[in-house]
């Protein structure tokens, strides 16, 4: 963390997460690495001094700070060449919460999932806190990180995947989908779920039906609810330890 830091990790050619700038911040000697960030497409992310203060810990960022990589990313089209007829992908939609992203992989890994792909924006990544939530999964789930998420969508139906996307709107309730063939589970994040843009791309729209006082679930519940639902279609107890 902090200017030296920074400049240290960009020279090495860390894996790097994406790099967090104060916002507001008069430091002109921040501007150089902010160029430097952008010229080798690293993400930034414009937060709050608070924000910054918590993600160092409690250490000195002079209101800057890299977030490193906990694990690498694998290219989309290798992992749809890879996909098996029956696979299964889990897209997220801006999940920003590392804790959230970390549960969702472990859960992912869990149900046999054959990859996850998140957002290079709006989205938290392979960080450290992500690792320590997904305990041990990340060492063996394959995570895709894009450019575009509805671009990512448009790829996965040109690879033969059904899109299902998990949204309160939904007309059908999950355990009514078909789920055959290869497909896609598509989920929002944290705050406003399913973008519209998203959405549209979907071949099915299903819905989680709640029984509480509760608007929603937690997209690491909803994601769970989902994989399960799929892995129990496809899966007789014998087959357990059968990828999807």
């Amino acid at each position: 963390m902090g200017i030296h830091a920074v400049e240290a990790a960009l020279r090495a050619g860390s894996a790097i997460d994406y790099v967090a700038v104060a916002e507001g911040t008069g430091n002109r000697r921040l501007q150089p690495l902010i160029d430097a960030c952008r010229k080798r497409r690293i993400p930034l992310r414009f937060k709050a001094p608070a924000a910054l203060d918590r993600l160092a810990g409690g250490g000195r960022h002079q209101g800057i700070l890299a977030v490193a990589a906990a694990a690498g990313y694998r290219p989309l089209d290798e992992v749809l060449a890879e996909a098996g007829e029956h696979a299964v992908i889990v897209v997220l939609d801006g999940v920003e919460d590392p804790h959230n992203l970390g549960a969702v992989m472990r859960t992912a890994n869990a149900a046999g999932a054959a990859a996850v792909v998140i957002p290079e924006r709006r989205s938290a990544g392979l960080t450290e806190a992500t690792a320590k939530a997904a305990a041990g999964a990340l060492e063996f789930l394959t995570v895709v990180r894009v450019k575009n998420v509805n671009r990512a969508l448009d790829a996965l139906k040109d690879a033969g995947f059904r899109l299902y996307g998990f949204d309160e709107r939904g007309e059908r309730i999950y355990h009514e989908a078909p789920y055959d063939g290869r497909c896609a589970l598509v989920l929002g994040g944290e705050a406003a779920g399913l973008r519209r843009k998203t959405a549209e791309r979907c071949d099915f729209l299903v819905r989680i039906p709640l029984f509480g006082d509760v608007p929603s679930l937690n997209v690491s519940v909803a994601a769970g609810v989902a994989l399960f639902e799929v892995a129990r279609r496809r899966r007789q107890p014998a087959d357990r330890n059968e990828p999807l």
